[in-house]
């Protein structure tokens, strides 16, 4: 038997960012189709495609398809194995670029916490194929989900 070496490990990114809003509040932020699409898009300066469908049970699917043009678009279908409503939310996610460009399966596991300021939301997403992109998605994926989830937040708590 092979003894698991450290380049065996799933490639894994853990991120964590506190949001001004509750625990229901931040995961219905995040999973709402409605909101998801007002905040895919609140930080852009050109109007995009967003498109999303959820069916939040578990076995059921999110399917969120996006880009700046109809040739330009990305595609990620989520399958959820679990919805602890507003606790935690674990999904197998799989996605491609423009054309089924990369196309990639994996593992995302979100949790929602009461913090002093809001919600700590903390993401662990494993399963990548190489650390370049997980590092891609840890800058630019999910630090922009968080900016976005972050501002769609704070207009509605202004609006309430």
């Amino acid at each position: 038997m092979r003894e698991q070496t450290e380049t065996d490990a799933p490639i894994e990114l853990r991120m964590s960012r506190v949001l001004p809003a509750t625990p229901d509040e931040v995961f219905d932020a995040y999973t709402d189709a409605e909101k998801q699409k007002i905040w895919f898009s609140i930080l852009d300066e050109e109007p995009g495609i967003v498109e999303i469908d959820v069916d939040l049970r578990v076995g059921g699917q999110q399917t969120a398809v996006w880009g700046p043009s109809r040739d330009q678009l990305f595609v990620e279908t989520q399958t959820f194995r679990v919805i602890d409503r507003p606790h935690r939310l674990v999904t197998t996610s799989t996605g491609h670029g423009p054309g089924g460009s990369d196309a990639m399966t994996t593992e995302i596991d979100i949790t929602f916490e009461p913090h002093a300021e809001g919600t700590l939301m903390t993401v662990v997403q494993s399963g990548f194929p190489v650390p370049e992109v997980r590092d891609f998605f840890e800058g630019t994926v999910w630090r922009g989900a968080f900016e976005r989830i972050a501002a769609y937040l704070e207009r509605a708590a202004e609006g309430s």
